[in-house]
This record gives structure tokens, C-alpha cells and sequence, in this order.
């Protein structure tokens, strides 16, 4: 059965082919810069990445464009054969705990939920129309970030505001990158062959969140009423004290939406470093000696080691802290950094290991020593996007 995991951004499409339930990857690719003008898009197939230019005035022309590689590459001889078209949602709210088909009830639950994720839902509403009209008969799944932590108690998901302020405004906290936190606990599950595990997933990437699950389910998570809290991120802040903003506003005379902009896009490592969001950027001012990019990852660091060290305690102790994403996947030395802070819980890492863990690798990184096995396991949000289609549709 041949079904297609989306991602849809304001003028991007991604988007991953699988052949199900054997998971294989036919094709892969991304639409950019759609109804921006010099549009283009890059598709990968048999190992062989091919970029070409294209008129892309919106997410429809992108769909199009997108059976007919389907049909060029011989990955479909017709529109009958795409079965399913599962699209990530990054804010589903209370309503939505699981994937669920695209009906009209839940399209427009999806609008409603924009205010909280104002550049990611209408754009997968977008994406969802457009493969509505141009593969009608697949059916269309919704799959959200936020689902995974639907599981949380009501003490960890509220904030110590009016009480209220949750039914009337959809104040609570809602966590992110719930998909990639489900894959891990999945991949652990499979790896260590049981459920009744204690994890603490850790994706760091350019945006970053950490979760403790305990028997498969997220009990806690970073991430609040939005993708700005927590962690320290590439360009957002996290967590701050919250009369910060109102200080800062007077005495900048900035408006609502200049200080949403300073905070989610001029702070993080950017704001601290002055250099750069990508980590990458940061290792090279700290090999050059830059006393801020310094400063930075150790500021960095530090929080990711705060959150770890919460959610061991919150949940009695752990059985494996597991990193992944862009930056998890791919920077030893801030994992080592990391783990070092963390010996007090007597967690040790392997030098060696570590620095050889990287580039798609799977592997464990802590030694043999360690009273916590510590894991890099690569994400993959689009094979679950995909297996939920497939579930669905079976």
C-alpha cells in the first residue's frame, strides 16, 4: 500500500513515500518558496538527490507537481494506488489524542487551534485542502504534536493561573514534538523489549523539548502553552521569568507582536551567542575562542541538564535518557557535556562512543559503569505519520 506522509509549511511542502507495512521509502522531497516566487524543489530517490526549479503559486500546483514525479519515477502508475495521505498538525489542543481522519469537524478544530499555532496549522490546512482536490478518493489523516502529551495530569499540564483562563482560553501547557517522542519511546520499547520503562527523551534540535514517559506515556514534557518554553532553542528564549515582558515593553515601547518577535526569534542562542542559531556556528565561535558563543552553549547546556534532572526525580529514577534530532543526533560534545554534569546520578559516558555516534547513527553512549543507559537514536516523524495513515485505513 503506498501512502504519503506531509508536512506543510506557509510556502513549503515535505513530504516522504512509503510502501506499507513493509515502511520502505520510495521517494522524498520538498516544495519551496511556494507563491513567493523562484520556487524549486528537491526530490531524492534511489540515494540520488535532484533539485529543479518550478512556477508554484500555491500548495495545489505543489501537489500536482508531486504525483507527477509519483507517476515519472514509476512510484505509481495511477492516483488509485496512494491509498492514504497522512499531514502533521503541530497543535491539535484537548481535542485530539490520537491520529484521526480529516473530516470537516476536525479541519475546522484545526483552524480554531491557530491562535496557538499561527504559522503551522493554517498552513496544514492549506496542505489538506490541496491533497483533498488533487488525490480525492485517499483518505486524509491528521497526525499532532501535541497528542503524545495528552496523557498528562492535570498538575503538570495547568499553570498557577486564574483556573478558568484553561476552558475559557486554552491556557495550559500543551508540549510539541510529540510524534518524535512517541518514535523514540517506541524504538526503546522495541530495543529493551518490555514497556514498564522510565525514559527521558530529549529532542534538541534548532527547537527543543524534552519528555518523561513512564509505561509508553508522556507524564511531563518542556514545552508549554507553546513551542517557546523550556528549553533554550536556536532563536527562542524558553523560560523566563514571565514579568520580563511587560518590563521590557515599557521600556522599549515595543508592542504585543515585536516582543512575541524578540522572544521567539532573536533570543535563544542567537540572542546569547550574537552569532548565529546553528549550533554548528556555536562550536566554531567556541573553537575560536568567542567568550559569548561560550557562554551560550554552557547556558544551553545547563538547561537541558535542569530538565533531565527534574523528570529523573519526577520519575523515581530512569532507565534511559535518549537523544535525538538535529542537534541530538549529531553534537558529542554537547552530549558529553550533558551527561558529564549529570554524574552525580552516577551516569557516565563513553568518550569514544559519543564522539563516534553521529551522522544517522544509532547507538549506545554511556559506559558500561553507567547507572543510566544512555542512547542517540536517530528520529523519524514521517514513518510514524505514515504508520498511523496506514492503521487507519487497515
Amino acid at each position: 500500500m503506498k501512502v504519503l506522509a506531509v508536512n506543510a509549511g506557509s510556502s513549503s511542502l515535505k513530504f516522504r513515500a512509503f510502501e506499507m507495512p513493509e515502511e520502505k521509502v520510495l521517494i522524498s522531497g520538498v516544495f519551496e518558496r511556494i507563491g513567493i516566487g523562484n520556487s524549486f524543489y528537491t526530490i531524492k530517490i534511489n540515494g540520488e538527490k535532484i533539485e529543479k526549479t518550478a512556477q508554484l503559486n500555491d500548495h495545489k500546483q505543489a501537489f500536482e507537481l508531486l504525483i507527477k514525479e509519483l507517476i515519472d519515477n514509476k512510484i505509481v502508475e495511477s492516483l488509485d494506488e496512494i491509498k492514504g495521505i497522512g499531514h502533521r498538525i503541530v497543535q491539535g489542543g484537548s481535542y485530539f489524542d490520537k491520529t484521526v481522519t480529516a473530516t470537516e469537524d476536525v479541519i475546522s478544530k484545526i483552524e480554531e487551534l491557530s491562535v496557538l499555532a499561527p504559522l503551522h496549522n493554517p498552513a496544514a490546512v492549506i496542505g489538506i485542502r490541496a491533497a483533498m482536490e488533487v488525490v480525492p478518493d485517499a483518505v486524509q489523516t491528521v497526525v499532532f504534536d501535541t497528542a503524545f502529551h495528552q496523557t498528562m495530569e492535570e498538575e503538570n499540564y495547568l499553570y498557577a493561573l486564574p483556573y478558568d483562563w484553561c476552558d475559557k482560553y486554552l491556557i495550559r501547557r500543551y508540549g510539541a514534538h510529540g510524534t518524535s517522542h512517541r518514535y523514540i519511546t517506541e524504538a526503546m520499547e522495541e530495543k529493551l523489549g518490555r514497556k514498564d520503562l522510565k525514559l527521558i527523551t530529549c529532542h534538541i534540535g534548532n527547537g527543543a523539548s524534552i519528555s518523561a514517559v513512564k509505561d509508553g506515556k508522556c507524564i511531563n514534557t518542556s514545552m508549554g502553552l507553546t513551542p517557546n518554553a523550556g528549553l533554550i532553542m536556536g532563536t527562542r528564549c524558553g523560560d523566563i521569568d514571565a514579568t520580563i515582558v511587560p518590563y521590557i515593553m515599557d521600556k522599549l515601547n515595543l508592542n504585543t507582536k515585536e516582543i512575541d518577535n524578540v522572544l521567539n526569534r532573536q533570543s535563544g542562542l542567537l540572542g546569547i551567542s550574537g552569532v548565529s542559531s546553528d549550533s554548528r556556528d556555536i562550536e566554531k565561535g567556541i573553537k575560536e575562542g568567542n567568550e559569548r558563543c561560550i557562554l551560550a552553549q554552557k547556558m544551553y547546556v545547563k538547561r537541558i541538564v535542569d530538565y533531565i534532572a527534574k523528570y529523573y526525580v519526577e520519575l523515581g529514577g530512569c532507565d534511559a535518557i535518549i537523544f535525538t534530532a538535529g542537534v541530538g543526533e549529531n553534537a558529542p560534545d554537547m552530549r558529553r557535556m550533558v551527561l558529564e554534569s549529570l554524574d552525580c546520578l552516577g551516569i557516565k559516558v563513553d568518550e569514544e562512543k559519543n564522539s563516534v555516534t553521529r551522522l544517522g547513527k544509532e547507538g549506545l553512549i554511556s559506559s558500561e559503569d553507567s547507572s543510566v543507559e544512555c542512547y542517540v537514536i536517530p528520529t523519524d516523524e514521517e514513518v510514524m505519520i505514515a504508520r498511523d495513515t496506514f492503521e487507519l485505513i487497515g
